[in-house]
C-alpha cells in the first residue's frame, strides 16, 4: 500500500520490477484504479538476474550495492550501460551520453530466459568509459584526487586505465619521485651520456633511443625496456614518447643515474 500511495503520489507511469513480483500485480493494480478513479502504470516484469555462472547472485560474488561502486570509482554510465543492454541480444557496449542510451533501450529486446550478471562487466565498461574520456569531462575528477596533470598527461595515460584509481600510479610517475629499475648498469650509464637536453617534445624519444641504438648495438625490447624500467620504474604502459616528454630531462637524467626522483 504505501508503494502505491508514492507511486500515485509521483505521477509514476511505468512500474518495472522483477518476476518474482507478479503475484502481487493484479492487488496492487486494484489499489491504484482505488486511489486514481480507474488509472494505473504500465507494469513489466524482467526475468531475474543470475550470477555469471549461471546460479543466483549472492553475496559471494562481493557488494553490489550503488554505495560500493561509488567508493570503487565506478562510473555510473558504466553501470548503465550494462543494465540498459543486460537480457538483450543488444552488445553490452559503453555508452558515454546518456540520451543515446535511452534513445536505445527498448523494453521488447528484453529476453525471457534469466540475465547474466558478471561484475567484470561493470568493470570493463567502466575502463572503456576512462579510455575514451574527454580531459574536460574527467579533470574534476583528476583535481579531486591531486592528478590533474593537465591534458597532455591526460591523453598519454587513458588508454592504460583500468580503474581511474590507476591514474594516481602514472601522476607519480610523471612528478615523482619513484625508485628506477636499473638492470643493466652499462647500458643505462651509456643511455644516460647520450641523453638530450630539454625542452623535450613527442620527437625527443625517438631520437634518443636512435641514439642509445647506434651506440650499443640494442634493439626491440632489448633496447627499450631497460629504459622504461629506469625511467617509469615499471615494464608496462603509456607511450612511452608521450611519458617520457612529461617526465621531462631533469628527472630522466637523475633516473639514470639510478636515484629516486
Amino acid at each position: 500500500m504505501p508503494s502505491v500511495v508514492d507511486d500515485v503520489d509521483l505521477g509514476v507511469t511505468h512500474v518495472i520490477r522483477g518476476e518474482d513480483h507478479v503475484t502481487n500485480t493484479g492487488a496492487q493494480a486494484e489499489i491504484f484504479e482505488a486511489l486514481t478513479g480507474g488509472m494505473r502504470p504500465e507494469f513489466g516484469h524482467f526475468p531475474l538476474l543470475v550470477g555469471a555462472d549461471g546460479e543466483t547472485l549472492s553475496k559471494r560474488i562481493g557488494s553490489l550495492s550503488v554505495e560500493s561502486l561509488r567508493e570503487q570509482g565506478v562510473a555510473p554510465l558504466a553501470v548503465l550501460s550494462l543494465m540498459a543492454r543486460i537480457g538483450t541480444s543488444d552488445p553490452v557496449e559503453a555508452v558515454d551520453n546518456l540520451d543515446a542510451l535511452i534513445a536505445g533501450f527498448d523494453f521488447g529486446k528484453i529476453g525471457r530466459a534469466p540475465a547474466r550478471f558478471d561484475p567484470e562487466d561493470v568493470r570493463r565498461l567502466d575502463a572503456q568509459l576512462l579510455q575514451h574520456a574527454d580531459y574536460t569531462a574527467i579533470q574534476p575528477r583528476l583535481a579531486a584526487i591531486d592528478c590533474d596533470l593537465g591534458e597532455a598527461f591526460w591523453l598519454a595515460v587513458r588508454g592504460n586505465l583500468a580503474k581511474f584509481d590507476d591514474v594516481a600510479l602514472w601522476a607519480k610517475v610523471v612528478r615523482g619521485p619513484i625508485e628506477p629499475q636499473i638492470d643493466e648498469p652499462d647500458f643505462i650509464a651509456t643511455a644516460l651520456g647520450l641523453l638530450p637536453a630539454g625542452p623535450y617534445d613527442d620527437t625527443s624519444w625517438s631520437g634518443f633511443t636512435e641514439a642509445v641504438k647506434a651506440a650499443t648495438g640494442a634493439k626491440g625490447k632489448g633496447l627499450f625496456m631497460p629504459l622504461r624500467k629506469a625511467l617509469t620504474g615499471q615494464e608496462h604502459g603509456p607511450e612511452m614518447k608521450l611519458i617520457f616528454m612529461l617526465i621531462g630531462p631533469e628527472r630522466a637524467a637523475s633516473r639514470l643515474a639510478g636515484k629516486a626522483s
